[in-house]
Order: C-alpha cells, then structure tokens, then sequence
C-alpha cells in the first residue's frame, strides 16, 4: 500500500496519514518543511542593505525623473525653490520650441540611418567571424582570436587620430560612410556570438556537410537560426551603442545636416545657452526615450543574453 493511504487514528477515530506525516504526529522525526533557511541576519545588517539598495536606485532614477518631470514643467517651476519635483500643470512647449530651435527632424534621420546600416553591419561581420573561429580549420587562428579579444581590453578612444586620417584620406569625412564604416568591426558582439556557437552539436553540421552542403549554406540555414537568441541580444546591445555614440559623429561630421542626435543636443544647447533648460531637458528625451522604451521592451532578452555569454 502507498505509505500516502489514510488510517484510522485508533485514539480519536479521525483518519491519519501514514509514513512521514504521521511520524511527525506521533512524535518522531519531523517531517521535512522545505530547506533550512540558516541562521538570521541580524536586523541592522537587513537595514544597511535595502538602504544601500535604496540609495542605488535613487542615484540611476533621480536624474531620469528630474529630466523628464523638467522638460514637462512650465519655465517657472525649474528655477523654483524649494524644488518642485511634481509638476503642477503639464506643458509641452518645451518640446516644440525645441523642434523649432535645432533641426532634429534631421538628426533623427541621420541616427537611425547610422544606427541601423552601422548595426546591419556590425553583427553580419560579426556572425562570420564568430562562425569562422568555431567551424573553420585555419592556421594562426588562436593567435588571430587572442588578438580580436585583446583589443578588448583598448579603449576605443585610441584609434580615434587613425581612424580620422584615414576616412579623411579617402574623402569621407561629413558623410555616412565616414560615420558608419570604422564602427562595424566589434570584438565584443563576435564574443558573445562565439560563446554561443560553440554550444551548437558539430554532428547537425557533420551531417549537412555530407549532404553537400558549403559553409556558407551550414552558416545560413543551422548557424543563423539556432543562434538567433544571441544574435538578437547582440543586435541590441549593438544598437543601443550605436545610437548613443557621441565622439566619433562629433569629429568626423562638421555641418549640422550630417549631425546626429546626440551632437544634435550640444547644438541645441549652443542655441539655447544655458539660460533655457527646459528646452535642452525636452532634447534630451528626444535623444534618450527610443532606447528607454527598447531597453524596458528587450530587457529580458539583453540581460539573459549578457548571462548566458558569461556563462558558456
């Protein structure tokens, strides 16, 4: 019989579990209620951390609450003191005199045509690198890898004078060649597309192989599909770096047509000085609410994908 089967308690008549329930009723060894939570932190311990929690989530959502109530507050209730966090009536001439004032129907067009070619770009590199070191025989292909991943550890700011030299020799300077093209190579999104593939049953591409299939037909019917989770993590961790890159766009653009959203803001404010700040806070959110609503839309996918690369 199931040691779950109910008996009669012969003491009262009222039916009575068998086995560990019972055990524990008649006094023997307690039945298991779950895992053993240790022993307790002590309060004050409790109390530093969720302060210290506390604290951290005000220093990240403090400036983006000022930023965003600021560029909705009419001009009188930014200077006010003591500060009025919540503001009292809800304008939105901040935004339209800044439309107005800088050209950002432009800068728009220029960030999301830099954004998305560059982005394009940058993880189709990307997959045939990471595909060529997991699934390709070749010599020097350690030393190649360790060389990718060492650059790394560079700031990127160190190839800014030969970069410049370079799309100034072949006359791309204030185009979308000359902004989009020296960003596409990216040892970081090849890394995390590497971690993934390497995952991937070498027997399925075993197979295609004898089936006649190339690499470039293995890469674009096995590879692709099975690593498209990581690939779309990458593709949105490219893109939120590549809409809010600000040094290369400054140097290598030089009228206002060609500027993007970023550069745009510090027109905006050349514009405006700094006499207007409503006006420069509405900018802002022109240039930082596309990747807010992305990053809490794609957060999941961009922070599982960040884990799983760490891991594998």
């Amino acid at each position: 019989m199931s040691s779950l089967t109910l008996h009669p308690d012969p003491a009262s008549g009222a039916p009575a579990t068998s086995g560990a329930s019972a055990e524990g009723t008649l006094g023997g060894p307690r039945a298991n209620r779950g895992r053993s939570r240790g022993p307790r932190r002590p309060r004050w311990v409790t109390g530093v951390l969720v302060a210290g929690v506390l604290a951290t989530i005000a220093v990240f959502l403090v400036p983006l609450f000022w930023l965003f109530s600021s560029s909705l507050k009419p001009h009188g209730e930014i200077y006010s003191w003591p500060l009025q966090w919540i503001p009292t009536s809800l304008t939105l001439e901040n935004f339209t005199e800044a439309w107005s004032s800088a050209p950002f129907d432009r800068f728009f067009v220029n960030s999301i045509v830099t954004t998305g070619v560059g982005t394009f770009l940058e993880i189709s590199l990307a997959i045939l690198c990471a595909y060529a070191f997991v699934f390709v025989e070749f010599r020097f292909k350690k030393i190649a890898f360790a060389l990718i991943i060492a650059s790394l550890m560079l700031p990127g700011h160190v190839t800014l004078i030969v970069n410049y030299i370079t799309v100034a020799n072949l006359g791309w300077l204030n185009s979308y060649a000359g902004i989009i093209l020296p960003g596409i190579a990216s040892a970081f999104a090849m890394f995390l597309l590497y971690q993934y593939m390497r995952t991937i049953d070498r027997d399925i591409l075993q197979a295609a192989e004898i089936d006649g299939a190339g690499h470039i037909r293995r890469m674009l019917t096995i590879v692709v599909p099975l690593s498209s989770p990581m690939i779309l993590t990458a593709t949105l961790i490219v893109m939120v770096g590549k809409w809010n890159e600000y040094v290369w766009p400054l140097i290598v653009t030089s009228t206002a047509d060609m500027r993007t959203l970023p550069i745009g803001l510090l027109f905006l404010r050349s514009q405006e000085g700094y006499s207007n700040w409503g006006v420069i806070m509405a900018g802002a959110v022109f240039v930082s609410l596309p990747m807010l609503i992305l990053f809490f839309l794609a957060q999941k996918r961009i922070i599982g994908g960040l884990a799983a690369g760490a891991l594998k």
